[in-house]
């Protein structure tokens, strides 16, 4: 009698619960070959299928259940007809869930699905994300998060770490009892590799909450498992989590993510757990690990003991794995590119009759999937695609049968000669992450953490998440606004300083999310002159909640325009922009841009509240002079129009006064005011006072609302 056989005889243990375990299904891979669009969704029925003959309790999956972070429709409605075909029965579910389901599946339900008084759920699946399926966007959601909403998975594991720093989590265990047997069953969604392990290796930053001391029961009667999603062998170690990072309490771990199947359960030296590895049920990577046959296991748990038994999937497409050395092997002639196909021929026809021999574990047969290593060193390559079109009908993959690498060679010295088809290859290329860049140029990030936007652009790029980055910026907004209005409550901030607030607070966060030591404030107070740059103006204007200064240009422009067409004389008056100014009373926000007449021109605070008043630099108390000064405004005004009438007429209609703006950037040095203010001064001896010309319709006119 087969282990299979044998386990299912104890499915009547009331004491015993059974659990069908499982990763990577990656439901949806491959879905728009005509060949192997189905595979992924085959295993997966096979699973489901698995644990109905062996009656297990619920089935348990390590994350990727979707291969694509937005799986298509055909893929969420084979993935939700599999799930009602199985999961929806009247089968009776024989164990509890006692701890709070709210803070286990943080949906709008808070309970566990088969509870649902609504749904028959007959066979409850608990699953985590995976790096494929992973939340994502604005409500941070994920394809999961459609299953669970339907009452057909039960979606736990799921972090929030918010955006300021490393960040920290407490994991919350799934407290599951069946008789005497009770589970914590702890799960922990992919978290980006290099973040969770400076997570691990930050005091307090990953908490694990035990289960506590009810009814009897102490804390070494629990069974501890946990399943997680991350790299486990990796070159470097900060890209991979060590399971020594994993706290001793555990008696079980089911490691997801890695697709090569290790399923016995293996102990950790030192940390007093085992780790099954049940890997991918569908092949995604043409590679050697993927080459082993695929399994699911089976753990039955009764008490603290607990019995592995690995089942193997029979509806997994064969493949088969092969590497050649063209160097070593003796027919070959590097001279002679027939011999080398006539090999290559040679190894693939041995590896499909290889493949086509009938095995137990094989419900059917199917073209099988084939791969070939080439190391070409000292040898020319062959086109991969034409190498493969006689095998059409014949394996499943025919254009990439091939693949050619080369063995690593020592650094080669500057005289020795380099081919060029040698040079470069795609899959040499190295990526390079945000932080990467940055470090190599010697860049500061002054405003936003460089963490945050390199999940942002992987989100962008990977997830096709189009506000990944308005995500980003809204998130470090929001910091920012909460950290100035604490401030705000706790001393009082003046108008002036509010904008070196801002900076100081900016350069604080970045500080505490990247360690290092930023430069001072790029602000300035506010005090400053309306020469030295417009955009101060337009700080102050909105952070003392200005409104539009578009008014307030056409005005000033309106002053202008109407002054153009009068010539200086003995008296003056107040131009009809200067009297609507005053009338309107504080103008609204502008853009910042500085001009000739703006440049005699301050902006004055009233202590009741923020307004501005246009006025004259040098303020005389009698009339006479401040008759002076509007007539070198009026003068200068006149000068700069001028000169933009030389250029180019001004446009009739009303467009006008805003066209004309574009020109109004350049800025009059001292020595031709004061040249413009003597040339003016005697014009207006000379010259008998005259009536000013009205002007014509619509030009510098006053836009009203």
């Amino acid at each position: 009698m087969s282990e299979a056989a044998q386990t299912m005889e104890g499915g009547g243990d009331i004491n015993m619960l059974r659990v069908l375990v499982a990763t990577d299904c990656h439901l949806g891979y491959m879905e728009k070959d005509e060949i192997r669009r189905f595979d992924s969704f085959q295993a997966f029925e096979e699973i489901c299928s698995l644990a109905d003959q062996n009656k297990v309790d619920f089935i348990l999956l390590g994350g990727d259940l979707f291969h694509e972070n937005k799986p298509s429709r055909s893929t969420l409605v084979r993935t939700i007809e599999i799930l009602r075909r199985y999961c929806l029965n009247d089968q009776p579910v024989k164990f509890q869930v006692v701890s709070d389901q709210t803070v286990n599946f943080p949906n709008r339900f808070g309970q566990v699905n088969y509870e649902d008084p609504n749904f028959n759920v007959g066979l409850p699946v608990f699953t985590i994300h995976g790096n494929h399926d992973d939340p994502a966007g604005v409500d941070n959601l994920s394809a999961i998060d459609i299953l669970s909403a339907c009452n057909l998975v039960n979606y736990f594991g799921k972090m929030d770490l918010g955006g300021s720093g490393v960040g920290q989590i407490a994991v919350y265990p799934v407290l599951i009892k069946k008789g005497i047997t009770s589970v914590a069953l702890y799960g922990l969604g992919n978290i980006r590799d290099e973040r969770l392990n400076r997570m691990f290796q930050t005091p307090h930053s990953v908490q694990w909450m035990r289960p506590g001391t009810q009814d009897g029961d102490s804390v070494s009667d629990w069974f501890n498992i946990l399943v997680l999603h991350q790299n486990r062998i990796k070159t470097n170690p900060k890209s991979a989590i060590n399971e020594h990072f994993l706290p001793r309490f555990l008696d079980f771990v089911v490691w997801g993510h890695e697709h090569e199947c290790l399923v016995d359960p293996q102990e950790v030296p030192g940390m007093g757990f085992h780790i099954t590895q049940p890997g991918s049920s569908v092949a995604t990577s043409l590679i050697d690990g993927e080459a082993k046959p695929k399994h699911v296991l089976l753990l039955e748990i009764k008490g603290n003991q607990y019995r592995p038994t690995k089942i193997p999937l029979r509806s997994v497409r064969p493949f088969e794995y092969a590497e050649v050395v063209l160097k070593d092997e003796a027919d070959v002639d590097p001279n002679d590119q027939a011999s080398v196909l006539e090999h290559l021929d040679k190894i693939v026809r041995n590896l499909i009759e290889k493949s086509s021999q009938p095995t137990a574990s094989r419900s059917e047969s199917k073209l099988p999937l084939i791969r070939i290593k080439v190391d070409y060193s000292g040898f020319s390559t062959i086109n991969p695609q034409r190498f493969g079109q006689k095998y059409v009908g014949k394996v499943a993959n025919p254009q990439d049968i091939l693949i050619f690498s080369k063995s690593a060679k020592k650094r080669q010295t500057a005289g020795d000669h380099i081919d060029d088809s040698e040079k470069l290859r795609p899959e040499e290329l190295n990526q390079q992450t945000i932080e990467a860049l940055v470090a190599e140029s010697n860049l500061k990030m002054e405003i936003l953490p460089v963490d945050d936007l390199d999940i942002a652009l992987h989100d962008f790029v990977n997830k096709d998440d189009k506000m990944a980055f308005y995500s980003c910026l809204q998130r470090n907004l929001e910091e920012t606004r909460s950290k100035l209005s604490s401030e705000a409550d706790q001393s009082k901030i003046e108008e002036e300083d509010i904008i070196v607030k801002i900076s100081e607070c900016m350069q604080d966060r970045v500080k505490e999310r990247s360690l290092r030591s930023k430069e001072g404030s790029r602000f300035t107070s506010s005090s400053q002159n309306l020469d030295t740059g417009g955009k101060s103006v337009a700080a102050l204007s909105s952070l003392n909640s200005f409104t539009d200064d578009e008014d307030t240009r056409e005005m000033l422009l309106g002053a202008r325009s109407t002054d153009v067409g009068r010539k200086s004389s003995g008296f003056t008056r107040p131009s009809k922009a200067r009297t609507d100014v005053t009338k309107r009373g504080a103008p609204k926000r502008g853009r910042g841009r500085s001009t000739s007449s703006m440049k005699q021109t301050t902006l004055s605070f009233s202590q009741p509240r923020s307004s501005t008043v246009i006025r004259s630099e040098e303020v005389a108390s009698s009339s006479e002079e401040e008759a002076d000064a509007n007539e070198v405004v009026e003068n200068s005004e006149e000068e700069s129009a001028q000169q933009v009438g030389r250029k180019r007429a001004a446009p009739r209609g009303r467009g006008r006064g805003r066209g004309s703006t574009a020109k109004r950037g350049r800025k009059t040095d001292i020595a031709s005011i004061q040249s413009m203010m003597s040339k003016d001064d005697d014009d207006s001896e000379d010259e008998p006072p005259k009536k000013a010309p009205r002007p014509a319709r619509n030009y510098g006119a006053v836009k009203r609302r």
